[in-house]
This record gives C-alpha cells, structure tokens and sequence, in this order.
C-alpha cells in the first residue's frame, strides 16, 4: 500500500488533484499518472465497476503513486469492504441520512479500535503477508493504525432528512467530512431539476459552514479535479463545435 497521496498533498499545502472515471480505463489511469494527478476517484454508484476493475485500477494507479478513492454503490459494509480489500483509500458514501448511518460508514471503512473493518485477504490489506506486515509497520495493528491514518471518509449530504439531522452526522468521530448531490438534494426541497436553485444552493452552503465549524471537511476541500465525461462534454465538445464551424480552405 501507498500513502494516500491526496492527504500528502494537503500536507504540502495544497489540494489534490483528481482525475474521475465513471468506467474502467488502465489506458485512462495511466494518462492520468503521466499528466500529474495525485489520484483517481471511481464513481461505483452510477459507473460500472467490478470488483476485478477496481483491484487492476488500484494496482496501476499504486504502481504509478496514486491512491484510489470511490463513490460506493451503497453503504453495505461488505460492498464497503470489497471496494477497500482492492486497495481504495477514500470512501464516499451515498445518501447518508442519519447520524448512525454516518457511523455505520466510518465503521465500515475504519480498522478497529476506530471502527469495525473487517481484515481481508487482499491488496488492501498487504494480501495479509504477516512477514511486511511486521517490517514495515509493526504488525497487524500498526497497519490498522496506518490504515486509519490513510483513509478518507465522507458522508454525502443529499437530502432534506441528512440536512435535518446533520448534528447527529457530523457529531461521528470518524468521519473526514461531508460532500454534496445538488441533484437529489433539490429534489428532496421539492426542486426537482432544479440543482442551481437558490434554496438548494443556500442549504449546501449551510451544511458545508457547519461541518467546517465543526472540524469536518467540506465540498472541495481537500480536492480539486476532472474526468473523462468532464473532457469530453467540455473540451473535446468545444473542439468539435469549433471544427464544425471552419471551411476548407478558411
């Protein structure tokens, strides 16, 4: 296993940079290592991702000095724990609406004595090699402490009940921070299709202030980034429309 490199970037004072994918992409992952970014975020609520995808996307990205977060297709500990045993060292949990479901995540993702994580067998876990588990980080429980240290949990706040009990979410010990879905979160305001309402916008701002009052950390905070679906609805869009508009000749 790698340090995460998004909190070692924060360390050096700035944020880390991201690239997303939605599918799986060595090709992708490896550009993304030979332009800079720090790590890459795999989106497994709304992509498509196997648990062989995951694993070979965490091996390349290690391999080039990138750590790999993701999205979760839902907060089932066990689908929690297939994406960590790959090697993912970033948690973001979808539709976290109460403060216990906020600390079933955190335990989820957390080795105990700080949460409830179950040991496996594979990368995550050093594929349990007692031999580099004591040399290079004293044992089973000093890898747990490293781990923990290493690991990034985030509830995302998209709903009108998480707002309503956003306290109880934040009052979780081993939650990292919290983040947004201006989609649902709307919907749940009665603003369906309507993510750059005010009143949406005014309530995710609201969350993001009092999860940094209360030493959390919000929205963007530690990251900054972009995917493959960013590139080509943005850039490569603007390139065609562009080419479109010339003449031969011209």
């Amino acid at each position: 296993m790698i340090e995460n490199t998004i909190l070692k970037a924060n360390r050096e004072g700035r944020k880390g940079l991201v690239f997303s994918l939605i599918f799986p992409s060595l090709h992708l992952v490896e550009m993304a290592a030979h332009v800079g970014f720090d790590a890459v975020n795999l989106d497994g609520e709304h992509g498509y991702f196997n648990e062989q995808a995951i694993d070979d996307i965490c091996r390349v990205a290690n391999g080039y000095g990138m750590s790999v977060t993701a999205r979760v297709p839902d907060n089932a500990a066990y689908q929690i724990n297939l994406y960590l045993d790959r090697g993912v060292q970033g948690v973001t949990g979808p539709h976290i609406n109460t403060g216990a479901e906020a600390q079933a995540l955190a335990d989820a993702c957390l080795f105990p004595p700080d949460g409830q994580r179950s040991w496996g067998g594979g990368r995550g876990t050093e594929f349990n090699d007692q031999q580099k588990l004591d040399e290079v980080y004293g044992g089973k429980l000093g890898f747990a402490k490293w781990s923990n240290a290493n690991m990034i949990v985030v509830a995302q706040i998209e709903s009108k009940t998480a707002w309503d009990n956003l306290d109880d979410i934040l009052a979780v010990k081993g939650l990292t921070g919290v983040t947004g879905g201006p989609h649902d979160f709307a919907a749940s305001l009665g603003l369906p299709g309507q993510p750059d309402h005010p009143d949406r916008i005014a309530a995710t701002l609201d969350v993001e202030k009092r999860a940094r009052a209360a030493g959390k950390i919000a929205g963007g905070d530690l990251t900054t980034g972009t995917g493959a679906a960013e590139l080509m609805l943005g850039e490569a869009r603007q390139f065609v429309q562009q080419h479109r508009k010339d003449k031969p000749g011209t």
